[in-house]
C-alpha cells in the first residue's frame, strides 16, 4: 500500500488532474507546478521551478496573492476569485483554494488548487457589456429588445390549474411586490415571467434574466452589482444588471442555487433598493421589480440551506406553483396541435396532427422534461421527416417502447417495478447474491427464487 505513495507517484499524479496545482515553500519560492497549471499560465514550469512567486507573477502582491496571504495568516483560503497578468500580458482569472502546509503547528509552505474561468469571466462580461448597450439610451430605438417577448396568450392550457395559475400571474402584474415561482424544469417558469412584466406598467422597461445556477459567487456578484475599477486586480468600471435593469424587471432563475454569501447581500438591496458595486464604497440606489423561481419546492430549499429562510421570506409574497404536464394531460392534445402549427411556420411543412397511437403514447408518458419536452420531441421528429400525420413509426425508440399506464393492471406494474430494483441491486452488489440480499432486505432464498422468477442472470 505504501508503495502507492512514493513522491514520485504522486506528482505524476497531480498532471492528470485538469485542475492548476501550485506548492510554494514558506519563502514563497515555488517548487511544484503541475501540466495543468502551467496550461493556465502560460508558462514553461521548468522555467518558474525555484523562482519566487512575484518574480514570475509581477501583477500580484503580497497583499493580492492568495498563496503569500495563506503563508502570512496560516489560514486555508477557499475558492477566491483571482486575476492576474501573465508573462504574456494576458489577464488571467482562476478561482483558488489555498491550503498551508504545515508540521508540528510550523508553516513549512502552501498549496493551491486553480480552476480557469478566464473565458467564463470574458463570456459573462461580454453578455453584460451587450445588455448594457441593448438598455443604453443611444441605442434605445429598438424598443422591441428592451422587454419580454411573451404575453399571456403565449401561454397554452385550459386546464384548471393552469387556468387559476393565470389568473394569479395576472393580478401579481398589477402590483409591484416580488414573485416566486415554483416548477420542474421545462414547465414554462420564464415564460410566466414574461407575461407577468408585459401585462405590468414596467411592460416598456428593461427586461433581464439571470440564471443563478453553475456560476461562482465572485463572477455573479459582479454580474448581479457590477464592478469598480481597482475593486481587485483586472477590475474594470462595468454596470451589474441590477442598474441595467433599474426601472424594469430582474428575473432570477433557480434562486436556490445563488451562494448563500450573495443572498444576503440581493436581501439587503430588498430591503433598502440599494447596493455597493464589488470594489466599491458608494452605494447605487435601484428601483427593480425582483421575479425569482425555484425547480425544486422553496421550503425544501429552505430546509435543504440552500435558500435563507428569510430571503424566501422576502421573495415569496406571491407565490405560484406550476405543475408538471403529467399533472395537466388534459391540456397535451392543444400543446400538440399549437407546437405543430408553429414548427410548421417555422419549417415550411404541412403536418396535420399526431395519430391516435401517438396521442395514446403521449397521454400516457411521464414528460420528466415537461412542455419542453414534447415541444423538442415534436420539432425533433418534424425535422427529419416529412409526413402529413405523426405516426408511431416516426417516435424515437423511448417513446415508441412505452406502454400505456392504462394498459397495465396493479400485478403487472409492481413486478415491473421489482424486477427493476431487482436488476438495480445486482449491479450494485456486483451481482452478488449475499450483498444484494443486503440491499434489498429480503432473505437470500427469496432473492434467489425472484432471480428465476424474472429469469435474470
Amino acid at each position: 500500500m505504501k508503495d502507492l505513495f512514493f513522491k514520485e507517484n504522486i506528482l505524476e499524479i497531480l498532471d492528470y488532474i485538469e485542475e492548476g496545482i501550485h506548492i510554494i515553500d514558506r519563502n514563497g519560492m515555488i517548487v511544484f507546478q503541475n501540466l495543468y497549471g502551467q496550461k493556465i499560465d502560460g508558462i514553461d514550469r521548468e522555467k518558474v521551478i525555484g523562482r519566487h512567486l512575484l518574480e514570475v507573477y509581477p501583477s500580484l502582491s503580497h497583499e493580492t496573492s492568495t498563496l503569500l496571504t495563506v503563508i502570512r495568516t496560516g489560514r486555508p483560503i477557499l475558492k477566491k476569485e483571482q486575476t492576474f497578468i501573465n508573462y504574456k500580458g494576458e489577464k488571467i482569472t482562476t478561482i483558488n483554494s489555498s491550503i498551508p502546509i504545515k508540521s508540528s503547528g510550523k508553516i513549512l509552505g502552501a498549496l493551491e488548487i486553480s480552476k480557469d474561468i478566464t473565458q467564463v469571466r470574458e463570456m459573462s462580461q461580454k453578455i453584460v457589456d451587450l445588455q448594457s448597450r441593448l438598455y443604453n439610451n443611444d441605442i434605445g430605438k429598438n424598443k422591441e429588445k428592451e422587454t419580454a417577448q411573451y404575453t399571456f396568450l403565449d401561454i397554452i392550457g385550459q386546464n384548471k390549474e393552469m387556468l387559476k395559475i393565470k389568473q394569479m400571474a395576472l393580478k401579481a402584474a398589477e402590483v409591484d411586490v416580488p414573485v416566486l415561482i415554483y416548477g420542474d424544469t421545462g414547465t414554462g417558469k420564464e415564460l410566466l415571467v414574461h407575461a407577468i412584466h408585459n401585462a405590468s406598467k414596467r411592460r416598456n422597461k428593461p427586461f433581464i434574466t439571470q440564471n443563478c445556477a453553475a456560476l461562482p459567487a465572485n463572477l455573479l456578484e459582479g454580474i448581479l452589482f457590477g464592478t469598480v475599477k481597482g475593486g481587485f486586480t483586472g477590475a474594470e468600471d462595468r454596470e451589474g444588471l441590477f442598474q441595467l435593469a433599474h426601472g424594469g424587471t430582474l428575473f432570477l432563475d433557480e434562486i436556490n442555487s445563488m451562494p448563500l454569501e450573495l443572498q444576503s447581500k440581493l436581501l439587503r438591496v430588498l430591503q433598502d433598493g440599494s447596493f455597493r458595486p464589488v470594489g466599491g464604497i458608494n452605494t447605487i440606489n435601484v428601483d427593480v421589480r425582483i421575479i425569482t423561481a425555484t425547480n425544486i419546492p422553496p421550503e425544501e430549499a429552505v430546509k435543504q440551506q440552500c435558500l435563507r429562510r428569510d430571503l424566501y421570506y422576502r421573495l415569496n409574497v406571491i407565490s405560484i406553483n406550476i405543475p408538471p404536464l403529467r399533472e395537466r394531460k388534459d391540456d397535451i392534445s392543444l400543446l400538440t396541435e399549437h407546437f405543430i402549427e408553429k414548427i410548421n411556420k417555422k419549417l415550411g411543412k404541412k403536418v396535420k396532427g399526431v395519430s391516435k397511437e401517438v396521442m395514446d403514447v403521449f397521454m400516457s408518458n411521464p414528460w420528466d422534461g415537461n412542455v419542453r419536452e414534447l415541444e423538442n420531441l415534436i420539432e425533433g421528429i418534424m425535422s427529419i421527416s416529412d409526413m402529413e400525420i405523426i405516426g408511431i413509426e416516426h417516435l424515437p425508440a423511448k417513446y415508441k417502447n412505452a406502454v400505456p399506464t392504462a394498459s397495465l393492471s396493479l400485478k403487472d406494474t409492481l413486478e415491473r417495478i421489482e424486477k427493476e430494483l431487482i436488476e438495480e441491486a445486482l449491479e450494485r452488489a456486483e451481482y452478488n447474491i449475499s450483498y444484494t440480499a443486503q440491499l434489498l432486505n429480503i432473505p437470500r432464498q427469496t432473492l434467489q427464487y425472484k432471480i428465476s422468477k424474472y429469469n435474470l442472470k
